[in-house]
């Protein structure tokens, strides 16, 4: 094997493995990016939720159980950018 064949393939084998690099980059950013979402979302339900338990505490069990509802909802959104990602990932 000649020198000029031997580089080529180094190369090759360097800008595959850096591209993976890049794919793994990609990946944590976007599911940095997809949690964003749901944790803004999860802390304005728990703050209105607090603020109508305030400011009715009678409704505090139907605004509890709507909140834990909107919360679960939200997380969902979470757990679905973590699957979109690892799966984009290989």
């Amino acid at each position: 094997m000649n020198l000029l064949a031997t580089i080529g393939i180094l190369a090759q084998t360097e800008a595959g493995e850096f591209l993976e690099g890049l794919k793994a980059i990609g990946a944590g950013l976007g599911y940095g990016l997809a949690a964003i979402g749901p944790g803004i979302g999860i802390g304005l339900v728990v703050g209105n939720a607090v603020t109508a338990m305030a400011r009715q505490p009678e409704s505090a069990g139907m605004v509890r159980t709507t909140m834990f509802l909107g919360i679960a909802f939200t997380e969902a959104l979470a757990l679905i950018g973590f699957v979109v990602f690892i799966l984009l990932l290989p």
